[in-house]
């Protein structure tokens, strides 16, 4: 089948997918869409994510559907918020040519008081996360008396997110006169147990997986070092300035540490995780769409919902243990016929899982490199020079300075001027990279894959950069990822253009490219929750504060902190602080005498407030020495010789 007409579609629909740039169907939409036309009963779709399921599902629907009513017609539930978003974009995109659709999205996060307003005045399809949707059901705000189809995307997702319950509940409280239609990477044991409980007889089609996975997809792995991965980044992007893609990092904390390492070094990255609002995550989302960004650093949860076009690589901080995980990582580039590539990070210890990835999925990993500093420079130089010999002459230049800068180069020859110019690009190139060969070919075994947290490299301004002092900070609820985005939207200048962003408690400083720093005169002009703001040029020294080198969530993560004392004999201790932004007061600390432990000084470390201990008994105070070594967040406090108990001024361990 070589085009939607062929499959017997009404002409506005035809339409609105041609003006979306739909030209054939994907397998899946062959298979799936003639048979939910034609069956009046249950479905279930089996196919990996970025195979085109949402069209395969939509298009039928909006064919389907009585548009000329009110009434809620269609639910359609999905894991994710973003997820939610994206399938309400793309049948609203689908039936523009069709009339007025109401299709409203419901998800955790928002106001549930707005998602109220919007379904009272008429929901023809509504898609949601189940949690807020079974909130809203309770509340008797949605009616599916009219209800004809309940869809479940993403089925075995949300059946991991824990949301069995909330699936259960609305299934059946919806048990008369609609059809399900599941769609599903995998038939899990869950899976299968909602379809023997809930649908009766439904029709299957099941896209072969390894032909996904391989299509138009070239799968590499680099051996590394871990503590050289996040450089890794910085080298593949500075050798392949058109790379537009997404990395994949295992926990919350990684993708947040990757992107802030990336951003402090001057690379346009966001974090995607779900410790970030819902504003946050949109915002993020939004800069990455507009491609503002050149990296999303994401959680594999938070990605759901990504549906971006031109995608070229996909990258693998670290190898998920699933195989499926895999696929569906890959699976946001080479779409749309397009090519893309999937570039898994690996230390010597990861071998074993990529030769599992390779047999269970049926793809060979070629080995890569990442490039050497040299090439990087000679690229770069490259391009540097084309620009170089398209840049046109600004007419405002008047014939006096001209004049007067070109007398004043006259006694420099053009071979001493063209190695002035290409020194300059040379040093900056060398200023943000290290000369070491990041690839490991070592036979020993290396550690594991995860993160290490490093400090970040101090960077001064780039040439070519001027610093302006904003009057924004942290105080403001800012983090770098939201100034950027609102210098942006206010000055109208590209994220590609932003460097460094030093971000402190009541101000900001940004290097933006001296080309485009007239624009940020715009923002003097600007408020921001009836503030008036301004943005001065800063010729001075940039001082980053521990907490402007902290994470995205602008260093509330680690309140305080202090002078600890020198670990010497004779030293004083010192204010450590606090360590987290909980109501845990800090503490000082005292000091560590190593010849006599048991007159050293104990430390009054501070009281939780959460503490369980209301007997109003005395301070305690523990020998340094001989405090019980921490393991983790999760060991009890033994101090107190009783197992979760704790100390009423010494508190609950943390990490």
């Amino acid at each position: 089948m070589k085009n939607f007409e062929a499959l017997g579609l009404t002409q506005p629909l035809l339409d609105g997918l041609a003006e979306m740039g739909f030209e054939s169907p994907t397998e899946i939409q062959q298979q799936a869409i003639p048979i939910l036309l034609k069956h009046d009963g249950d479905f279930i779709g089996l196919a990996q994510t970025g195979t085109g399921k949402t069209a395969a599902f939509g298009i039928p629907l909006l064919e389907l559907m009585d548009t000329s009513s009110k009434d809620t017609q269609a639910l359609i539930l999905a894991p994710t918020r973003e997820l939610a978003q994206q399938i309400c974009r793309q049948i609203e995109a689908m039936s523009q040519k069709m009339g007025k659709l109401n299709v409203v999205p419901v998800f955790g996060g928002a106001s549930i008081m707005g998602q109220i307003k919007d379904i009272r005045r008429g929901a023809q399809v509504i898609v949601a996360t189940p949690g807020r949707l079974m909130d809203l059901m309770k509340r008797r705000e949605v009616k599916l008396d009219a209800l004809r189809f309940l869809i479940l995307d993403e089925a075995d997702e949300m059946l991991n997110m824990g949301f069995r319950e909330d699936i259960d509940f609305i299934l059946s409280k919806t048990d008369v006169g609609r059809n399900i239609w599941l769609f599903s990477a995998t038939m899990a044991r869950e899976i299968k147990k909602i379809v023997d409980t809930y649908m009766k007889n439904p029709e299957e089609v099941r896209i072969n997986r390894e032909d996904i996975v391989n299509t138009n997809i070239s799968h590499q792995y680099v051996q590394l070092k871990a503590r050289d991965k996040t450089e890794a980044l910085r080298r593949m992007l500075d050798f392949d300035q058109d790379m537009f893609g997404v990395v994949f990092c295992r926990t919350k904390r990684d993708t947040q540490n990757v992107a802030d390492e990336l951003n402090n070094n001057g690379y346009s990255t966001e974090a995607l995780h779900g410790d970030m609002s819902q504003a946050q995550r949109d915002a993020a989302m939004k800069r990455f769409r507009n491609k503002n960004l050149k990296l999303l650093i994401a959680t594999d949860v938070a990605a759901r919902g990504i549906d971006v076009d031109d995608i070229t690589h996909v990258i693998h901080f670290a190898l998920p243990d699933d195989p499926e995980f895999y696929a569906h990582r890959s699976g946001r580039t080479a779409r749309a016929g397009k090519k893309g590539e999937s570039i898994a990070l690996i230390t010597k210890g990861d071998m074993r899982k990529l030769k599992f990835m390779e047999k269970k999925l049926s793809i060979s990993f070629d080995r890569g490199e990442i490039p050497a500093l040299e090439a990087i420079t000679q690229k770069r130089i490259s391009r540097w020079t084309e620009n170089l010999k398209g840049q046109e002459i600004n007419p405002k230049i008047s014939d006096e300075l001209f004049e007067e800068v070109k007398a004043s180069l006259e006694d420099v020859s053009k071979d001493e001027l063209i190695g002035k110019f290409l020194t300059k690009e040379y040093n900056s190139i060398y200023k943000r990279n290290s000369i070491t060969d990041l690839n490991d070919r070592s036979k020993g075994r290396e550690d594991s894959g995860e993160y290490r947290e490093r400090k970040p490299r101090s960077r001064g301004r780039e040439e070519g950069m001027k610093t302006y002092f904003i009057n924004l900070g942290r105080k403001d609820d800012m983090n770098k990822g939201a100034l950027l985005g609102f210098v942006c939207d206010v000055t109208g200048i590209d994220g590609k253009d932003i460097g460094r962003i030093v971000l402190d408690g009541a101000h900001s400083f940004m290097d933006v490219k001296e080309e485009v720093a007239p624009q940020m005169e715009k923002i003097n002009s600007a408020e921001r929750n009836g503030r008036e703001l301004r943005a001065n040029v800063h010729d001075g020294v940039v001082k980053e504060s521990r907490d402007s080198r902290g994470g995205r969530d602008g260093g509330r993560g680690r309140s305080g902190g202090g002078y600890k004392g020198k670990r010497d004999g004779n030293s004083g201790g010192g204010y450590k602080g606090r360590r987290d932004s909980g109501p845990r007061s800090g503490g000082f600390k005292g000091r560590r005498r190593d010849d006599d432990s048991s007159s050293s000084g104990g430390g009054f470390k501070g009281r939780s407030s959460r503490s369980n201990d209301d007997s109003g008994s005395g301070s305690s105070f523990k020998d340094r020495a001989s405090r019980p070594k921490r393991e983790d967040s999760g060991s009890s406090n033994k101090s107190s010789g009783k197992k979760g108990s704790r100390s009423k001024f010494f508190g609950s361990k943390w990490d």
